[in-house]
Order: structure tokens, then sequence, then C-alpha cells
């Protein structure tokens, strides 16, 4: 049984609080002032807050490495309505703050590089109104997010959580009037809303039969009650926790809720990096590694959690290898090693799980902002070569690049780090989490095992694809042979990244496992991997070949003009268009889902609220009309009329009288 953890009184875990309201502050001040004292200035306040909310979490770190048993702090109650207390407590243990300092950690550094591409970004969208606005929401998604992340009951991780899917709705469409027709980008926004949002009614239930049956909505109460409930009423627990899987597929973009993710590429990149590398989408992965009493009483939900990972990450994964936008192949890179991390949870391996979260924050975070400077840099070329029209040319299309390792050498040097993390090459972070992963789940399903090292292989085929077809060969376009590398407040954030995401695996290295150690203070029950030699080198090897065969399609001898089809394109042949085409998955939805719920709510508008509610309201007007012209027929003037009426009146009433 869980122990109930108390309140402290330690004056510098108190210090706590102040992850949210840094951010807040920020928020404040540029709403306030943003617009006044320029970009450079409120771009620097936004990125200060965070930078000490960032601070905090270092300082209350230091203080747990004394102390790390877990401890609440008591701000303010919230809700008090019959069995229902819940207050706004900050859990202060070693899971949240390692979610604490990777959030912040990263997003301080995105703030940072925000300043620089930003600045281009209103420059030539020629809105430099919203420059400060940007700030603002970021600093609203962070202080969302560190609510998420240090809530100790599930209302306050609701908040926390619906708080980041409000702002990725502002964040995703920030250029609303963007975008395919006009306004494809505050379709992409809306898209992210609404699919969330089907997620968020799951948890949302869960929450609900958890206060049925609990009495509470509290970590601690509600997992200590969690033995005697697996005997009681198993049924309900597995109804619990796959209603939060459910959530989970939402926020994390896991199979079927995935659709969302990819179109969000429409909002700024900082944006994709923020929600994509190291914030909303892990929230999922968060939730399971904090419920892991609830899930680990049943072995259904894990299992199932397990395979919707696998097949999430191999099944985003095949997606990754046909797409040309460089932010495209990023978005299904994510989808894919989210469900690399869903998997772990879902096997128990929890540490492993958070560990591959860490690294994935900085490796991914790095690839999303170097493809930003990439994007800036070929803009920047194209505006000063005028190649195309203003319509006709995509920055962000793959096969308009080439050959920008000469002239963009900081940006390559910094991506080829992230490439590599990502393809699990040691020794760099990636290698270590995703090595931990698949020694997890050799020894829990060998089809998960499978499953896992071909989204594995996957992964070194797309990344090395993108990376040849962006920095190696010939530049084949104007705009490339003229980028320009990114100035130094955004690459000082890269090398930052690329430093963590080279030795990242300092973290949990093996036969140390210094993060498991750390984790296990807050996490029970957690499943305990080794380091297996025989499966860290087939990793490795399946991960050359990964790289090997994509030197082979899109080596310098494969690389040609803009119109040249995908090397790819005859040998899969038709395979290749439904890749490119992800599958069809959002025509099925389209089909199936989409022009099914068009059509129902059409005809609800039209049969069940025009015809009957408005016909309803426009009749009962009708009769009220006619009642009260019959009415005003006794209002004639008349006195004999107005006594007529008394008197008949007198005669009812004495007549209801008599016969009671």
């Amino acid at each position: 049984m869980t122990p109930l953890v108390e309140y402290t009184s330690d004056p510098i875990l108190r210090l706590i609080p102040w992850v949210v309201f840094s951010p807040l502050i920020g928020l404040l001040i540029n709403l306030l002032i943003g617009k006044k004292i320029g970009e450079k200035a409120s771009g620097w306040i936004g990125s200060l807050a965070v930078l000490a909310s960032f601070g905090t979490g270092i300082i209350v770190f230091m203080q747990l490495l004394k102390h790390p048993e877990p401890a609440i702090v008591h701000l303010a109650d919230w809700i008090r309505i019959g069995t229902l207390h819940l207050s706004w407590d900050f859990r202060v243990d070693t899971l949240s703050m390692v979610m604490v300092l990777v959030v912040s950690g990263v997003a301080a550094l995105i703030h940072v590089y925000s300043i620089g591409y930003m600045h281009h970004d209103v420059r030539h969208q020629n809105d430099p109104t919203r420059f400060t606005r940007f700030f603002i929401y970021m600093n609203l998604f962070v202080a969302a997010m560190m609510i998420l992340v240090t809530a100790n009951n599930f209302l306050m991780l609701f908040v926390g959580w619906e708080g980041v899917g409000l702002c990725s709705f502002l964040l995703i469409g920030f250029w609303f009037e963007k975008g395919q027709d006009g306004w494809g980008n505050a379709k992409a926004g809306k898209k992210a809303f609404i699919v969330n949002r089907i997620g968020d009614f799951g948890l949302l239930v869960a929450m609900f039969l958890m206060f049925w049956h609990f009495g509470s909505l509290d970590f601690d109460v509600v997992f200590s009650q969690v033995p005697a409930m697996a005997n009681a009423i198993p049924g309900v627990l597995l109804a619990i926790t796959l209603l939060m899987l459910l959530g989970v597929t939402g926020k994390s973009a896991q199979i079927p809720l995935f659709v969302w993710l990819p179109d969000a590429m429409a909002g700024p990149t900082p944006v994709s990096a923020l929600i994509h590398a190291a914030t909303m989408v892990t929230a999922g992965v968060y939730l399971i590694a904090r419920s892991s009493v609830l899930f680990n009483a049943v072995p259904a939900a894990q299992q199932t959690v397990a395979w919707v990972g696998a097949a999430t990450a191999l099944f985003s994964a095949t997606i990754a290898v046909a797409q040309t936008d460089i932010k495209k192949v990023l978005a299904y890179s994510t989808i894919s090693q989210l469900g690399f991390m869903v998997a772990a949870v879902g096997m128990g391996a929890y540490v492993a799980g958070i560990f591959h979260l860490a690294t994935h924050a900085f490796f991914k975070a790095l690839l999303f902002l170097a493809a930003g400077s990439v994007v800036l840099g070929v803009e920047r070329g194209h505006e000063a070569s005028s190649e195309y029209g203003e319509h006709d040319f995509d920055a962000q299309d793959m096969r308009n690049m080439g050959g920008l390792k000469k002239k963009m050498p900081a940006t390559f040097w910094v991506y080829l780090i992230g490439s590599l993390a990502l393809a699990g090459i040691p020794p760099l972070s990636g290698f270590f989490s995703k090595d931990e992963i698949l020694a997890a789940a050799s020894e829990q399903s060998m089809g998960i095992l499978v499953v896992l090292i071909l989204a594995a292989f996957l992964t070194a085929f797309y990344i090395t694809r993108q990376l040849l077809m962006v920095f190696f060969g010939k530049a084949r376009t104007k705009a490339a042979e003229n980028a320009k590398e990114s100035p130094p407040v955004m690459l000082i954030p890269l090398i930052i990244l690329a430093i963590l995401a080279f030795g990242g695996g300092v973290m949990q290295l093996p036969e140390l496992h210094t993060l498991g150690h750390w984790l296990e203070h807050s996490l029970v029950e957690m499943l305990e991997v080794g380091f297996s030699i025989p499966l860290a080198a087939t990793a490795f090897v399946v991960a050359l070949i990964g790289l090997v065969v994509a030197w082979n399609f899109y080596g310098q001898r494969s690389l040609g003009s803009p119109d040249r089809p995908d090397p790819l394109a005859r040998p899969l042949a038709g395979l290749y268009t439904l890749l490119a085409d992800k599958w069809r998955v959002d025509e099925l939805y389209q089909v199936l889902i989409v022009s099914p719920f068009k059509r129902l709510s059409g005809w609800l508008a039209e049969q069940f609220d025009q015809q009957g509610i408005d016909q309803s309201m426009v009749g009962l007007g009708h009769s009220t009309r006619l009642f009260s012209a019959f009415l005003a027929r006794l209002q004639n003037g008349f006195i004999r009329t107005y006594a007529m009426v008394f008197f008949f009146g007198v005669v009812v009433l004495f007549a209801y009288l008599f016969l009671r």
C-alpha cells in the first residue's frame, strides 16, 4: 500500500509554486507593456520568466537530492463540496522534478531561440504586433504544463492538461489567416483542439469513476485503495485505466487519435519544438507513469497500452519515410518516438519511458529548431534570389534544398548530432534510452520487441534520408544556393541542445542506473532491466543498416532536380503513394466520421432545430398572440363588462368552494 505523503514546511521546497508563477508574471508584463517596450525586450522578458522557472526547479531539485522523499506544498483550498475536498497542492517528488527540469529547461532554450526566429517570421508575415502575443501564449503554455506535472490530484492535473490543450490551439493557429484557402492554419488548430477533446472526455469520465468509487481524486488517497479495489471491483479499475488510455491517445498522439499532430506543423517552428519535444505530447506518458499503481493492478490495461504504443511507433515510422516536408518528417518521427515511450510505460518499464522522454526532449527539440534554422536560411536565400513567385516556392520542401552543409555549417553539425541521437547511434543519448526500452520488450513480449526493432530500423532510414536530402549533394534551387546561416541568438540554444542530445545518456548509464535509483522514490513496482550487450549490438546494427540503405537510395549520386521522382517511388510502386498519402487515414476518417457527422448535424439542424424547436417556439408565440388578442377584447373600457367578469369570477370561486 502506498503511504500518504505529508505536507512540508521546508522553505526551499515551498519555492515550488514559482515554477508556475514565474511564466505567469512574464505573461502579465508582456500583456500590459509588451507592445510598448519593443520586440527584443518583450522576447527577453518571456524568456527570462521561463529561465526563472527553470532556476526555481534547480533549487528545489538540489534540496530534494538531500531528502528525496515525496512532499506536498499546500497553496490554497479550491473545492469543498460534500465529501469532495480538493486543494491546489504541489507534489514535490523525484518524478515531478524530472518533468519540471526537462520541460522548463528545454522551453527556456526554445524561448531564447524564438527571439531570433519570430523576428524574421513577423517581418515575413508583415505583422509585427504578433511578436509579443506569441511570447504571451508561450509563457501561458509553460505555466499550464507546470501545473500539470506538479499537481497532487487528478483534477489539478486535468486543469494543466486542458490548459496546454488551449494553448496548443492558440499556437498552432497563430497565423490563423494563412495556409490552404486562407484558413488552413485555423483548421489545423481546430483539428488539434477537437481531437484532443475526444481524448479528454475519456480522462474526464475516468475521473468521475475514480471519485465515485474511491471518494477522492488525490493521488495518494486513490493509490492507497487500489489493492483492495483490485480484488473488489477489478472491472472498474479496467474501465478507469482504459479511459485514461483514451486520454493518452489524444494528448500523446497515439493510434487512433494521432491525426492532429502532423497538421500542427502549421504553427511556427518554435511551437512545433515546444509541443512535440518536451511538453504537451509527453503529458500522456507522464500520466501513465504517475498512475503506475493503477496500471500495475490491471495487467490487461498494461498490455493494451504497450501494444497501442508499439503499433503507433511502427505505423507512423512507415509514413515518415515518404514525406517531403522537413517538419512533417519530424512530426511523424515524434509520433513514433512517443509510441516507444507509451510501449515502455505499458510494459511497466516506467524508468525507461521517462528516460526516453527526457532524451527525446533534447534531440527532438534540437531537430525541430534546427529545421526552423534551415527553413529560415532557405527563405532568406529565396528572398535574395527571387527564383519563384511568392506562392510558388515551399521553403519546407526538402526537394528544394540540398547542399546546405556548406551554406549552413553550424546548423548542419547540430542537425547531424540530433539525427544520430534519434537513430540510436552510440554513444549518443538516444542509443541508451531506446536500448532500455528494447531490453524491457525482450523480457515482456517478443512480439512488441520485433515491432519496435522494425520501427528503429525505419527511424534510422528516414532521418538519414532527411539529412541527405537537406544537407548533402548539390543545391537543387537558387534559394538553397543562397541560403544563409542563422544568427547567434538561434544557434546558441541549438548548441546547448546538441550537447544534451550527445551526453544525455549519462542519466541512466548501464550498471549505474542513476535515473532509476532517483525515480524509485516516486514509482513502485518498476520493471528493472539490465544492459544486454547482444540486444544493444542488434539495435546498433539495425540502425546502421537503416543508415546504409538510406545512403544507397539518397546518396549524392541519387539526388537530382526538385522535379525528379523520389528514389523510393519506383521500387515501392503503389505502396510509396500510400505512404506519401499517410495511408490515407485522414481520408478514411473523413468518410467514416467527419462526413456522417456533418450530415447528421445538418439533418438535426434542419429537422430538429429548425423544424422542431424553432417551429414549436413559433407556435408558442402564435398561441400567445391569439390568447392576448382574446384578452384584449375584455379590456374595452366599459365598466359593465368588468363588473360582469368580476361577478362571473366570484360565482366560479364560490362554486369551487361549495363543491369541495
